[in-house]
């Protein structure tokens, strides 16, 4: 009580808001192609079950939440057609973040919608799927080696489909030790529903 409170919608945008966002955003494309290097032949249309995203469809559906996320800056709709191959869907993303990137650069005025709400809305939401197109990458039997993302060569100047290999990346037993980590939890899981089963 007694302090003042302040609306969002009436905050401005600083050029290091703008600079933050657009790291993000190369954060983001660094972490998809994490992600994607050296998949196993058919990974794109890899399926983890039922009512799943295969790697095509998540790709294609982070393009179509960052084109909605561009119609705040330009306008009009987007929508995210299915492309020829899985190699122009992820073009086709790194181009939409290229695209986002210029806008927050030329501080392009967003319309009914702060940088904030971008951020908590479509720029998360893309994060998460890059996250998802990782664990798909451990459930296809092709785990992505871990590394210490502190250290990252992420620049906001690159975001294209040419990311840098990791500067700090975990030693090699790391890896095994989280597979083996992944086994046990799924067996202690798989005992535990058997046991619920035979009680």
């Amino acid at each position: 009580m007694g302090q003042a409170t302040t609306d969002m919608h009436d905050r401005t945008p600083t050029d290091e808001t703008r600079r933050v966002l657009r790291h993000f955003l190369a954060a983001l494309a660094y972490r998809t192609q994490k992600a994607l290097r050296d998949a196993p032949p058919g990974f794109a249309d890899f399926s983890a079950g039922a009512g799943t995203r295969t790697p095509r469809e998540l790709v294609r559906h982070m393009a179509s939440v960052l084109g909605y996320a561009r119609t705040f800056f330009v306008g009009g709709v987007y929508r995210a057609e299915p492309l020829e191959s899985f190699d122009a869907e992820v073009g086709r993303l790194h181009g939409m973040l290229g695209d986002l990137a210029g806008h927050l650069a030329a501080a392009t005025q967003l319309r009914d919608l702060t940088l904030d709400q971008l951020l908590q809305g479509p720029f998360s939401d893309a994060m998460t799927h890059a996250g998802q197109l990782a664990f798909l990458r451990r459930l296809a039997g092709s785990p992505v080696a871990s590394e210490n993302f502190l250290f990252a060569e992420i620049s906001a100047e690159r975001l294209g489909s040419s990311q840098p290999a990791p500067a700090a990346p975990d030693p090699a037993w790391m890896g095994t030790v989280v597979q083996w980590a992944w086994k046990l939890a799924r067996w202690q899981a798989r005992w535990k529903e058997r046991g619920r089963t035979e009680g």
